[in-house]
């Protein structure tokens, strides 16, 4: 039964926290090389007959997966258990940024890639634009689409219908909030950021010590999540080179207007996160919420274990109560790079790990991972479990109903770096220092414009 036992360390965590895909690479020259958005040679590929497969898992192979997920061996071995021709290297070759710069620097150099990666959701755009990860749909990957959350197959989805990825963990966001910080001073949980902004302004007067909110100014990942939730479209792409950027859009106002006038007035806290302290903040019951995703009951549960059975989980206040929504924030996938020498295997290594129901619940079970296949999101034993830590509350249920309000359409950018620096240069710093957010997303949208001509795409906006 799943449990929120113990929780992973920080720096285990900080996969699911945005991290932006670095490394130098030169997108005007991937543009040039890429041609189409058809992925190559892989999206028109036929499909792979299942003689060809039950050959292929019987073929003596070695794998090479990269994964920073601890302790994945055990999923591992459930699979080379199936396919006993078919060992599995697993290799940690750094966590997220790290991993991607050493992935980028092997495919530039036509050695050392590994045959199946981890790879997070907005990172994929940064790939399939070098043409660097292969269909899986030729080796039956399409048929795994209903066994998915349906917003996640939107997020490993291409444009023609690719499939990139195969999803293996989620993030979408709620509300953990301080019951009895709330019963002090009489707040009800806010279902409307209307209310929301007026009871920040209600416990910030009553107790200057306290806040109901940190957003943090660093987090970049945070702002998206909340774009998502409004239904903002900050990044539409079509095909290779044509992209429309609205991150100074009439949604992205609206939020800006919102978050920054409650940073100017001093009633919410932007504050780094994840840093010493932040958890001592958070254990001294300085922020009576976190606007968080999925997975921060668990982290919650390790990181503020003096505030045990006083907090609660919600879903996050809404811009419209009659239609409920909310946005992502984290999780990954297992990715095969179009450069393996077994593309059958390793497809069916990608598939197995996250969609065989023994291997997806381990991953709840052992990694603490929220799911993303959908018969463990109404598995009894994952969503009936009522931790004390929040007082007996079925806090996996309350997010696996949130993860149902998650839109499909929302898009990552193929530059995902330079968006997360220029978002932390403009917006984030406006936060932190209290000025004009509304103009500086301005300044983003400009020069994410200018980034984007310069690298060879067509921008509208």
């Amino acid at each position: 039964m799943y449990r929120l036992r113990s929780t992973p360390s920080p720096s285990q965590m900080s996969r699911r926290l945005f991290l932006t895909a670095a490394g130098a690479v030169s997108l005007g020259a991937a543009l040039t090389a890429c041609g189409d958005s058809g992925g190559g040679s892989s999206a028109s590929a036929k499909p792979v007959s299942q003689a060809d497969i039950d050959k292929a898992m019987k073929t003596p192979t070695e794998l090479t997966f990269w994964t920073w997920v601890p302790d994945i061996a055990k999923e591992v071995a459930l699979f080379e258990k199936k396919y006993p021709a078919i060992k599995v290297k697993v290799v940690n070759a750094g966590q997220g940024t790290p991993q991607y710069t050493k992935l980028r620097t092997a495919l530039k150099a036509a050695s050392g890639a590994p045959d199946m990666v981890q790879i997070e959701y907005q990172a994929i755009p940064t790939f399939t634009i070098t043409n660097s990860l292969l269909d899986l749909r030729p080796y039956g990957a399409a048929a795994l689409k209903n066994t998915f959350v349906d917003w996640t197959w939107g997020q490993v989805s291409g444009t023609n219908g690719e499939v990139w990825a195969i999803p293996q963990d989620t993030g979408p966001m709620g509300m953990l909030y301080r019951q009895d910080i709330f019963d002090k001073h009489g707040i009800e949980v806010p279902t409307t950021w209307d209310e929301f902004a007026a009871a920040a302004r209600k416990l910030h007067k009553a107790d200057p010590d306290v806040y109901l909110t940190n957003l943090a100014a660093n987090q970049v990942a945070a702002w998206h999540g909340l774009l998502w939730q409004a239904g903002a479209k900050p990044y539409v792409t079509s095909g290779k080179s044509d992209i429309t950027i609205s991150v100074d859009d009439a949604v992205s106002q609206k939020l800006g207007t919102y978050w920054g006038g409650l940073a100017k007035e001093g009633v919410i806290g932007v504050e780094p996160d994840f840093t010493d302290s932040w958890y001592a903040a958070l254990n001294k019951g300085k922020y009576a919420t976190w606007i968080t995703a999925a997975w921060g009951p668990v982290f919650l549960s390790g990181s503020a274990k003096a505030t045990a059975g006083k907090w609660r989980a919600a879903p996050l206040p809404q811009w419209d109560a009659s239609k409920p929504s909310s946005g992502n924030w984290g999780g990954s996938t297992t990715a095969v790079i179009r450069s393996t020498k077994n593309p059958i295997a390793a497809a069916q290594f990608a598939q197995f790990l996250n969609s065989d129901p023994a291997s997806a619940k381990m991953f709840a079970t052992e990694q603490f991972f929220f799911p993303a296949t959908k018969a463990l999101l109404t598995d009894a034993s994952f969503v009936g479990d009522a931790p004390a830590f929040y007082g007996g509350q079925k806090v996996n249920q309350i997010f696996a109903d949130i993860s149902s309000t998650v839109s499909s359409s929302f898009q990552w950018p193929p530059f995902l770096d330079q968006a997360a620096t220029d978002w932390t240069e403009t917006v984030g710093t406006s936060l932190a220092d209290g000025t004009d957010t509304a103009r500086a997303l301005g300044t983003w949208q400009s020069r994410l414009t200018t980034y984007a001509k310069k690298q060879g795409f067509t921008v509208n906006s």
